[in-house]
C-alpha cells in the first residue's frame, strides 16, 4: 500500500496554492468546486508523485471541531481497486474504527471511505 495524498484545510485556498506553486515547485489543478457546499480544493502535485490537496469550505472555523477546521484533514491511502477499499473498510469497521463515509464515489470521482482513527484523525481510502 502507498499514501495518495495529504489533505490540509485552509482559510485562504489561493494564497495556500499559491506558496506551494511558487516556493515548492508544485503544479496545481483547475480545482474542484461544489456550489451546493461551497466546499472548493486544489490538488497540488509534487516531483516524484506526492500530492496534497489543499481543501476550503464556508464553515471553517473551531479547532475543536475535528471535521471543521484549519490543518490536518486526513491522509489518504490507495488500496488499489474498488474491492480492496470495500474489504479494508469493512476490517477497520470490524476493528472497531468509525466509517464516517463510503465506500462510495464522491463528487470529484472518486471511490473512497472515510474512516475516524488515530486520535480521531481521518483516514481515507482509497482505489
Amino acid at each position: 500500500m502507498r499514501i495518495e495524498h495529504t489533505a490540509l484545510y485552509v482559510s485562504d485556498l489561493e494564497a495556500a496554492r499559491d506558496f506551494f506553486v511558487t516556493h515548492l515547485e508544485g503544479r496545481a489543478n483547475g480545482g474542484y468546486h461544489n456550489p451546493k457546499t461551497g466546499f472548493r480544493s486544489y490538488f497540488i502535485s509534487f516531483a516524484g508523485g506526492a500530492r496534497l490537496e489543499l481543501m476550503t469550505k464556508p464553515e471553517l472555523a473551531d479547532m475543536d471541531k475535528p471535521l471543521n477546521r484549519t490543518g490536518y484533514a486526513h491522509i489518504a491511502f490507495s488500496a488499489g481497486s474498488r474491492e480492496k477499499v470495500d474489504e479494508l473498510t469493512e476490517k477497520l469497521r470490524a476493528a472497531g474504527y468509525e466509517v464516517i463515509s463510503g465506500p462510495r464515489i464522491t463528487g470529484d470521482g472518486y471511490y473512497e471511505s472515510c474512516i475516524i482513527a488515530l486520535e480521531g484523525n481521518q483516514i481515507e481510502i482509497t482505489e
